[in-house]
């Protein structure tokens, strides 16, 4: 074995000279590989990909979601023209195993913790002879010990310089079934706990002293684990840091004890799936949310009051949405108090039951991979014509992320802290809003 090369295909590219967040899973699989032998991490997000310089001896890994598999497999092709061989995983290979199997040696099923030191193995024994076309890792592991960021990469990916918001993962599971999320399929119903001590090391050895939680739903900790929550905020509480933010629910304004304990614990704002203000899409939520604006209402002011922030995350585009569901869902983020907004596009993503609906009734449309970026229509709707959900989308938005509505949401985030804390806190009362209108803007709309 020549070398391990990982790359993260580009996504979002550089904003204001860094990448929006750090290639966290590339990070975890480049330190299980051995001391002994090489190894690189190629974010296409940061650089050019050198791929002239593969060739027979080195072990090229692919991590991708589906909005991004397209330049995947072309990176892949490229290094197996060039002899090396290639292994591909993340969301998409975990959920559409036999296409992905088209352009690799190996195709990575699941969390890899114990199948990625298996394919080490095979390859530096018998090179591309030696690689299985599967590597199935479905446990849903113990997360006690699994993947520590050695030093050696935190050295190589030099997050401070290269990135805007660090990642890290504390628990991981969930056991919500929304009909069109894919996170019970790739990381298993149950939810698993990461040991609070190696959670610190970790973000003292990166010396972070911001992150945001990759975790699908660390707000259901909250009700499942609360003794495990307090004691992680009791440890976070003790170190220097300036904030994080986390994906949660808002079942989480039931606990307010435990909403004291996470603001001393530095925990700033909390990204909630609200889902839908149409009460008759209860269904598709997985028991999450009952999607009626009153009670997200109440939540948002509950949880805003204990001075945490709330960024709300919106889908449109259900059977059961109309028109009115639409100007509704402007009426509920225009009055409501959310720091920021998140409205984005049903998608049908492999593996979910949402997409074995909208097969079955003939209704996927033939798009790009690259249009499952949760911004364009790729199904067609219930109540409106491909074009009419694509016009009221695009109307909602530009009334979410006009720069009125973004600067009105920013000041009322920044508002939350005091004088002291306020330049620290300016970048990150404006960012989210802007991430998400750029998002948006990917479909060159605005």
């Amino acid at each position: 074995m020549r070398r391990v090369v990982l790359i993260q295909p580009i996504r979002d590219g550089r904003v204001f000279g860094k990448a929006p967040g750090s290639p966290y899973t590339m990070m975890r699989l480049a330190s299980m590989v051995p001391e002994e032998i090489p190894v690189e991490i190629w974010d296409e997000n940061i650089r050019t990909l050198p791929l002239d310089t593969l060739r027979e001896g080195d072990l090229v890994g692919i991590t991708s979601m589906t909005v991004t598999i397209e330049r995947a497999e072309q990176i892949a092709r490229l290094a197996m023209k060039r002899g090396a061989g290639v292994a591909v995983g993340g969301v998409h290979a975990t959920l559409m195993r036999d296409h992905t199997k088209t352009f690799a040696h190996s195709v990575m099923v699941g969390e890899g913790y114990f199948t990625w030191q298996q394919l080490l193995q095979d390859f530096a024994a018998e090179g591309i002879k030696g690689m299985k076309p599967f590597y199935e890792d479905e446990t849903w592991a113990d997360l006690t010990g699994i993947a520590s960021i050695s030093d050696r990469v935190i050295r190589m990916v030099d997050e401070h310089n290269n990135y805007w918001t660090p990642y890290l993962e504390i628990t991981r599971g969930c056991p919500r079934n929304c009909s069109f999320c894919t996170a019970i399929r790739v990381s298993g119903r149950k939810m698993r706990l990461r040991p609070v001590e190696e959670v610190v090391d970790e973000i003292q050895r990166r010396g972070i002293k911001r992150f945001f939680l990759t975790d699908d739903n660390f707000g259901l900790n909250f009700t499942t684990d609360p003794d495990y929550c307090a004691e992680l905020f009791e440890a976070l509480a003790r170190l220097d840091l300036q904030g994080w933010t986390c994906q949660s629910e808002m079942s989480i304004a039931k606990y307010p004890e435990l909403m004291e304990m996470s603001i001393a614990a530095h925990l700033d704002k909390h990204f909630i799936g609200f889902e839908s203000v149409n009460p008759d899409n209860r269904g598709e939520l997985g028991g999450k949310s009952k999607g009626v604006a009153l009670q997200a209402t109440e939540a948002i002011r509950t949880i805003r009051e204990t001075g945490v922030g709330v960024v709300g995350l919106f889908v449109m585009g259900f059977d059961e949405d109309t028109s009115a569901t639409f100007e509704a869902m402007w009426d509920f983020i225009r009055t409501s108090a959310l720091d920021s907004a998140s409205v984005t596009m049903l998608t049908p993503y492999p593996g979910t039951p949402f997409r074995a609906q909208v097969e079955a009734e003939d209704r996927l449309l033939d798009v790009p991979w690259s249009h499952y970026d949760t911004a364009h229509v790729t199904f067609v709707p219930n109540n409106f014509t491909v074009d009419e959900l694509r016009g009221a989308y695009d109307w909602l938005c530009r009334k979410v992320y006009s720069p009125t509505q973004i600067a009105r949401r920013g000041l009322r985030s920044l508002g939350r802290y005091p004088v002291a804390k306020a330049g620290k806190k300016l970048f990150g009362s404006f960012s989210t809003d802007y991430g998400y209108r750029r998002t948006y803007a990917y479909r060159n709309v605005l």
